[in-house]
């Protein structure tokens, strides 16, 4: 957990650290397992080709995990993720990193909670952007 992120310390236009991540096959059977998504576009190489993929692909709730994982780390133990919010654009495949990152839109006090919207999405190893979405955070404020 990184350290505690304050509404003070955030102004819009601001980046999130990075978040990179390193799928694996390995953790697409693995999440498969967890989640109860078996379609084999995620773990049969053959299966994924003959429907005309690259390779297997991420799973698109996996990649939502991921964005997710962007946010509560940059929150911090006290903050809170309110909404999250992704759109499936483009496809990953294992074995090449993909980052999360994300951007400050807008900083607000509303019914008493200090709120920050982010435009968040996941970046392959080229750069393109295929999984964008948005996020809404609660921030504590400093005593």
């Amino acid at each position: 957990m990184s350290e505690q992120l304050y509404f003070e310390d955030v102004e819009e236009g601001m980046e999130l650290p990075t978040v990179e991540k390193n799928p694996t096959t390995q953790q697409l059977v693995k999440y498969a397992g967890a989640s109860g998504d078996y379609y084999q576009i995620h773990y049969d190489q053959e299966f994924a080709k003959a429907n005309g993929l690259p390779n297997v692909i991420l799973h698109g709730a996996l990649k939502n995990a991921f964005l997710g994982h962007l946010m509560t780390n940059w929150v911090g133990e006290h903050g809170m993720l309110r909404k999250l919010s992704a759109q499936y654009r483009g496809m990953d495949v294992p074995g090449t990193p993909i980052y999360a990152k994300g951007v400050v839109t807008k900083k607000y006090v509303e019914n008493g909670e200090n709120l920050v919207e982010c435009d968040i999405w996941l970046e392959n190893h080229k750069g393109e952007k295929t999984t964008p979405g948005s996020a809404l955070v609660a921030l504590p404020a400093k005593k």
